[in-house]
């Protein structure tokens, strides 16, 4: 009697988004092993803390990424390492901006800084210590604020490919870090697209991103927030932002995480 053969098993599109109330260090290996799209915790930050951080930025000078390169104008607080990168290295203006922006930051939640809280809960979750990256041995700046109400192009972030040389230790895998401070009533929704960067994508290069076509048909990890949530991803994907709908505002305490050949994980924006 014969049979027909069997038909192969299904292969798992490891692109999920998984949900959880406190984060672990399952679900960090996961993200850098690329076998989830995005992890949500609920209440990283208990929203009275959040509504906390709010009023006091409205005390704070916010600056913006480079607005002729970033458009949208997308508001921030903090240096990031695209800004002043040139020659490859970060120019001296980097850490004078890093050294004022942490002071402000400094003093945001109880008169204490809420980067040295989410920090400690990713160290809890790993299980070792969590540092900043350094640069030239310099520690760098981790921890942006920013606004982003009008959407973010699609782009990636990739820190060894994007500024080489930069991080004095380079990291076998980077992860995103964003806990919302304040949500809108609709969109602002973060979307991560299985897809990674390839040579000929800079002939679709659209300013600083790129067009969206590049990932048509991509599984996509659709991330929704809640007040005091955290979402985590692998940044390396393309991923976007959508612009918000109603009202209020999307506003983030945001850095990378580096997952490195030794124990510590570091940190940097």
């Amino acid at each position: 009697m014969s049979t027909a053969p069997a038909s192969p098993p299904a292969i798992p599109e490891l692109f999920s988004n998984e949900v959880a109330d406190r984060l672990t260090e399952h679900h960090i290996t996961c993200l850098a092993a690329g076998s989830v799209g995005s992890v949500r915790i609920r209440r990283f930050f208990d929203p009275a803390q959040c509504h906390e951080i709010m009023h006091a930025l409205e005390t704070c000078e916010m600056g913006s990424y480079d607005e002729v390169l970033v458009q949208p104008r997308i508001a921030k607080l903090g240096p990031v390492a695209y800004d002043f990168y040139g020659d490859g290295k970060l120019r001296e203006e980097y850490w004078e901006y890093a050294a004022r922006s942490a002071r402000a930051r400094s003093t945001l939640l109880a008169g204490g800084d809420p980067m040295a809280l989410a920090a400690a809960e990713v160290a809890r979750a790993w299980g070792d210590e969590v540092r900043p990256a350094t640069s030239d041995g310099r520690d760098m700046f981790a921890g942006i604020i920013r606004e982003i109400n009008n959407g973010a192009r699609m782009h990636f972030d990739e820190v060894i490919r994007e500024f080489a040389g930069v991080l004095d230790q380079a990291p076998i895998a980077q992860i995103a870090f964003n806990c919302h401070l304040s949500v809108p009533s609709a969109g602002g929704e973060a979307v991560a697209f299985r897809r990674r960067w390839r040579p000929g994508d800079e002939q679709r290069r659209d300013g600083y991103g790129y067009e969206r076509s590049l990932v048509e048909g991509e599984p996509a990890a659709v991330m929704r927030a809640d007040l005091g949530d955290a979402v985590f991803f692998d940044p390396r994907n393309y991923h976007l932002v959508e612009p918000v709908e109603g009202d209020g505002r999307r506003v983030t305490l945001s850095f990378f995480i580096g997952v490195t050949g030794r124990g510590p994980l570091c940190l940097w924006s």
